[in-house]
């Protein structure tokens, strides 16, 4: 038989690295006992889908178990895909994925940029060829003095949330009663008909108090498995008996050795025996990729804040 041309054969070897799920060559892979490659956003996909419906992982193509015990990674697969032609999704053209990433942040022509005047407002994304030509004729740079201030007015609201935020947290820092600690999600099932996952911690001691933290997915929806979007949502018990009431802000964070991505939020609540959980609120993972990976691995580790409000 002849050999194929390159752009077949190329086209063939991709086909086999494809993503189970995404469909997607594999940058990254993980490999099953029988050798079935899995991209690597494709395993862990598989993996909290498992996790969902409280069924072992299985790999799509030979249905053996998968895990992150059982399988590895076939770095001589993820070299080969380095090396083959992927499309640039500005201008079209060919180039090894190895050479692709930066291609397109620094070399395409057609790549999305931003006008250098957007630091007053200028709101403009275009290609990069077009740049010189709209740079030279944006009016941001002749507005009056008057009118920049109402844009940068707009854009010091946004910042000024942002600093909100983070000097909040800094005053919280200075309370004299501060604890923290690493916390673990266990996965559990409710004993409904139909079981629901959700997520508990053991007991643990801040503040010389005894709490448990409880975590859900899509809030607790009927068939979180059917949905691309997943969040979780947490909520924080306090166990023991208190003499006076307990005001506490409190975060939960990523853990030391954990690479989710989780944005700060502080939330607050006035702990009583009458009233000692809070509602369930939202854990501001990053997206579903980010939820995925807490579904995917055997237990959730964050690491928890309190503080505890003096009056």
């Amino acid at each position: 038989m002849a050999p194929k041309p390159g752009a077949e054969w190329s086209a063939a070897l991709s086909h086999l690295v494809l993503g189970v799920v995404s469909l997607h060559a594999a940058v990254s892979t993980a490999e099953c006992t029988n050798g079935h490659l899995m991209c690597a956003g494709c395993f862990i996909h598989l993996l909290a889908d498992a996790r969902l419906k409280e069924e072992q992982a299985t790999c799509p193509n030979c249905r053996c178990e998968i895990s992150k015990s059982l399988c590895c990674r076939n770095l001589a697969v993820e070299k080969a895909v380095s090396e083959l032609p992927s499309e640039c999704g500005f201008c079209l053209r060919q180039f090894p994925r190895s050479l692709l990433e930066r291609h397109q942040k620094e070399e395409c022509q057609d790549r999305v940029t931003q006008c250098k005047y957007k630091r007053i407002g200028c709101p403009w994304h275009g290609p990069f060829h077009e740049l010189t030509v709209h740079e030279a004729a944006c009016a941001h740079p002749t507005k009056t003095g008057s009118e920049l201030m109402e844009i940068l007015d707009g854009m010091d609201q946004s910042h000024r949330k942002e600093m909100q935020l983070y000097n909040s947290i800094f005053s919280l820092l200075s309370f004299e009663k501060i604890g923290y600690t690493e916390v673990q999600f266990r996965p559990y099932r409710t004993d409904d008909f139909i079981t629901r996952l959700y997520y508990e911690t053991p007991r643990f001691t801040v503040l010389n108090q005894t709490w448990v933290l409880k975590a859900r997915v899509n809030d607790s929806e009927r068939n979180p498995n059917l949905s691309c979007k997943r969040t979780l949502s947490f909520q924080l018990l306090l166990k023991s008996k208190v003499t006076a009431p307990l005001e506490c802000s409190f975060l939960l964070l990523k853990g030391p050795y954990d690479d989710v991505r989780i944005s700060p939020v502080i939330y607050h609540f006035v702990f009583t025996n009458e009233s000692n959980e809070t509602d369930y609120v939202p854990l501001p993972i990053i997206d579903s990729v980010e939820c995925n990976k807490l579904l995917a691995a055997k237990n959730i580790n964050l690491r928890l804040f309190l503080f505890q409000i003096q009056k």
